[in-house]
């Protein structure tokens, strides 16, 4: 809700596509951080961590919101105060599968996950829709007041949370450095690890910029629709995601989660090139839900893999490598504003696609045996 407001807000007020996808990359900044926040995780605690990003984000949004209704607002404090949360933002769906790990048997791990991203996909549905048609209907201010009310409660339901740290006490700076430095080489030791962070990273770097940064400029420039345009394509995506989490969720189907990670990434990358070709909203609606659709079902079966391969003691490191992936959006959403600018929004369309399924075809590849192979760990239904 809270980025389609502020997208269509910057694309209006700046009326730049190259400060669109500054805009864009702002929440995924935190990456960098990402070792250090799973450090945290694993020594005081994902309580104590999401609390404190629900906190932040109920007061960055409460300082957008008078700014918004005063009339104070511009581009830049838009900039300064959504990058604010970018610290912490790209981590949250990290910290929830390690607590999803930690409290469900493995077998119904998959399951658990796929029920997770069920709500997380829900709620963008709804939120797309209310966050662009919304602020048609009612204005960016009062649409602004419901954003910081479901922060506020979203930090009141993070106080629930109780599941203690895995390890107590407080970590030096050495610890720190040493936690990093034993995440990288253990997730690059193990085939799995390293072909599930390669795909996260290039369906991050590639395929996520048209649905995470790009998509007010696709509704207002190729598709010709307003902010109500703007919502139902958001939400074409995350129903597709939402389907998708609700079939690995229900179990409706047995995943060899290595191999359904790949093949939907492909899939995924096929639909950004068609997208790309498109001039119809309703061609256009439908390539969205199944990009939405392939996304859901590569990235919780990727995030099996990786907790499946991961011993307990190193999964908040490992989940932390897994968030550092999240900086291929930032890059890729940069790159794209001067592509777009200079080649044009089909041109480069068509070569993130190409790139991201040829980068697919060879970690299948390169990981066959760990991740094709159908007694491989990574596809065992257990």
């Amino acid at each position: 809700m809270e980025a389609l407001i502020l997208g269509w807000y910057v694309l209006s007020a700046t009326g730049s596509v190259e400060w669109l996808v500054v805009f864009g990359s702002l929440p995924w900044i935190g990456a960098l951080f990402a070792l250090f926040l799973g450090m945290a995780g694993d020594r005081l605690g994902l309580r104590a961590l999401l609390c404190l990003s629900r906190g932040g984000y109920t007061i960055v949004a409460g300082t957008l919101m008078v700014l918004t209704v005063t009339g104070a607002l511009s581009p830049m404090q838009v900039f300064v105060l959504y990058g604010i949360t970018g610290l912490m933002r790209p981590s949250d769906q990290a910290m929830r599968n390690v607590l999803i790990a930690q409290t469900t048997p493995p077998g119904t791990l998959m399951g658990a996950l796929g029920l997770s991203r069920t709500t997380g996909d829900m709620a963008k549905v709804l939120g797309s829709l209310a966050g662009a048609g919304g602020v048609a209907m009612i204005g960016m201010g009062p649409a602004y007041v419901v954003v910081t009310a479901l922060y506020a409660s979203a930090f009141l339901l993070a106080l629930g949370l109780a599941r203690p740290p895995l390890h107590a006490g407080h970590a030096k700076a050495h610890d720190v450095l040493r936690g990093q430095m034993d995440a990288i080489r253990y997730t690059w030791s193990k085939p799995d690890l390293f072909g599930a962070f390669v795909i996260a990273f290039i369906g991050n770097l590639l395929a996520f910029p048209f649905v995470l940064g790009l998509l007010p400029y696709a509704a207002k420039e190729v598709y010709r629709v307003g902010q109500a345009g703007l919502g139902y394509l958001a939400a074409a995506f995350a129903l597709g995601a939402l389907a998708g989490s609700i079939m690995v969720g229900a179990n409706m189907m047995r995943v060899a989660a290595g191999r359904m990670m790949l093949w939907s990434c492909g899939v995924w990358f096929v639909a950004v090139i068609l997208l790309g070709q498109s001039r119809s909203f309703a061609i256009g609606f439908a390539l969205l839900f199944l990009s939405g659709l392939m996304q859901s079902l590569c990235l919780t079966p990727l995030a099996a893999v990786m907790l499946r391969g991961s011993s307990l003691e190193m999964r908040g490191r490992v989940m932390g490598m897994r968030v550092l992936a999240v900086w291929g959006l930032p890059l890729g959403l940069l790159a794209s504003g001067p592509l777009i600018a200079h080649f044009g929004y089909v041109a480069c369309t068509v070569l993130y696609g190409s790139l991201g399924l040829a980068a697919t075809l060879a970690v299948g590849y390169r990981c066959r045996d760990d991740l094709w192979d159908r007694s491989a760990p990574a596809n065992s239904h257990v």
